[in-house]
């Protein structure tokens, strides 16, 4: 996991941003917190690579949440442009493949100055990022999880097995997903074999 601690650009921004999150909630009654705040998409990427930032923060929470204000940081990034990121409201993890156990088995991160008792900021599991860029397996999809396969925090059989696991839940086009599993599967193969 990337520490968001010393970090400049995106790191930095979202760090902001996790903070601003926080002081919504405090605004919050006691009895509601702590809200686990369950980070998908290509930030929870970057936390556990390094690699690629984000404009849209994808991200669920464990309660129905309402933010009074836009949650977006405007930041330079490492090459001095101006960016922002912000946190997707449209986000929702019920569109695409998804594990039902996905939350359950994401991992809490601590960011300096987030309190738990009130931010559970929490990360999928490298292998619940993966199943979750199944259903769509855009380019950018197919990216990220080459990036999981190289930083070996996946394999081909585990990815297989959690993936057809979620296809089970899964209203849609299964055929279509099944062929995207077994072509996702040769290629962390490639990349890792056996």
């Amino acid at each position: 996991m990337i520490s968001l601690e010393s970090q400049v650009g995106f790191g930095n921004a979202l760090k902001e941003l996790l903070l601003k999150i926080q002081d919504e909630f405090r605004k919050y009654a006691p009895t509601a917190l702590p809200i686990k705040m369950y980070i998908a998409g290509g930030a929870a990427l970057y936390l556990m690579t390094g690699e690629r930032s984000t404009e849209d923060i994808d991200a669920t929470f464990s309660k129905r949440v309402l933010f009074g204000r836009d949650m977006e940081i405007s930041y330079r990034d490492i090459d001095g442009r101006a960016s922002v990121i912000y946190l997707d409201r449209n986000y929702n993890d019920t569109l695409g493949l998804m594990h039902e156990d996905a939350e359950d088995d994401s991992v809490s991160i601590t960011v300096k100055g987030i309190d738990r008792k009130i931010l559970d900021v929490r990360v999928l599991s490298p292998l619940d990022l993966a199943v979750s860029k199944l259903s769509r397996f855009s380019d950018e999809d197919r990216n990220d999880i080459i990036s999981l396969a190289k930083h070996r925090l996946i394999d081909a059989n585990s990815l297989r097995s959690r993936a057809e696991s979620a296809l089970t839940a899964y209203v849609g086009n299964v055929g279509a997903v099944s062929n995207t599993i077994k072509t996702a599967c040769r290629i962390v193969e490639s990349i890792n074999p056996k």
